[in-house]
């Protein structure tokens, strides 16, 4: 089983709207609201890849209510604990004529510690079953920054793998707890290490210091495909660059997510590490032909993965960090 943790769980709204431009009146062309936040998109996206998992988190108001319910008739199984802060709103504005992306994101709700401690007393006895943890997204406001690296800390003893998905501060402390793999995207990364990449290969440097920061193993995505580093665990380490075939994309929204979700159910079905990643590769392209984050049809997904270009890269040194 697998569990995903969304602590600043939202409603998102995807709106289209044709020849958009700040400062006038529009009509959209078409809605779709569905629970989100990158765990519960994680979670969509695994449902699809008929993996078994359960999303968690916290969730609170009537965005949280509707958040649970819309969850609950999706077939999604949640166990989430409710607090009395009201969940955030997210909305995306898709101009097609532009092929642009607006995105509004609330902050979300304040958490007090007696409701972040009822989450953990929720969150370990829900880990007990699990196979796979992936805690993902922003934490909400007044949570400490390091509450993610707690989660990760909680569970090393217990052999669970550990997949971590989040930017900024609470990326940099919870590395520091080993989880099993980290996967921001580029511009996460760069932040990250402290400098922006140039060529392919000061990504796949970047992927190798992301373990060495505490990481397990390390994937850097970006909208074409992916860079990733691999420890096995037993002393087989391998680089690898991974290449999707060249898209028009309708919304860009929740791709990360659905790649991660391929990732891992692809690693739980026992597939070799260049298989993993075409896998995932895939399942995040054809997120993007798709409106909601964690959508994507599977059959355009399979139709994508022996057109994903998958090359594993000797690199000649990896300097220090």
């Amino acid at each position: 089983m697998i569990v995903t943790v969304t602590l600043n769980a939202a409603l998102d709204r995807t709106l289209t709207v044709p020849n958009f431009q700040a400062g006038f009146r529009h009509r959209a062309s078409e809605s779709l609201t569905l629970p989100g936040g990158k765990g519960v998109n994680i979670a969509r996206a695994l449902k699809s890849l008929g993996q078994p998992v359960i999303a968690t988190g916290l969730a609170g108001g009537k965005t949280g209510i509707r958040i649970v319910e819309d969850l609950t008739a999706e077939g999604i199984l949640n166990d989430f604990v409710r607090i009395r802060g009201e969940s955030r709103t997210s909305s995306a504005i898709i101009d097609p004529t532009s092929n642009t992306q607006t995105e509004v994101n609330e902050y979300g709700p304040v958490v007090t510690a007696r409701e972040l401690h009822a989450f953990m007393e929720k969150f370990t006895y829900i880990a007990k079953g699990a196979d796979v943890v992936i805690v993902a997204g922003s934490l909400p406001r007044k949570v400490k920054d390091s509450f993610y690296k707690d989660i990760i800390g909680a569970l090393s003893a217990t052999g669970v793998m550990t997949v971590l998905d989040t930017a900024g501060e609470p990326l940099r402390l919870a590395i520091k707890a080993k989880p099993g793999l980290v996967s921001p995207n580029i511009y996460e990364a760069e932040a990250l290490v402290g400098h922006e990449f140039g060529e392919d290969e000061d990504s796949l440097h970047a992927a190798v210091q992301l373990s060495r920061m505490g990481a397990g193993s390390a994937i850097i995505t970006h909208p074409s495909g992916c860079f990733a580093f691999l420890d096995d665990g037993n002393g087989v380490q391998k680089t690898y660059k991974v290449q999707t075939p060249p898209l028009d994309p309708l919304s860009t929204v929740g791709s990360g997510d659905a790649f991660l979700a391929g990732f891992v159910s692809a690693r739980l079905s026992g597939k070799e590490d260049g298989e993993c990643l075409r896998y995932a590769v895939a399942c995040g392209a054809a997120n993007t032909q798709k409106y909601g984050a964690g959508i994507f049809d599977v059959h355009e997904m399979k139709r994508l993965i022996p057109k994903t270009k998958v090359e594993e890269v000797q690199l000649k040194a990896v300097p220090e960090s």
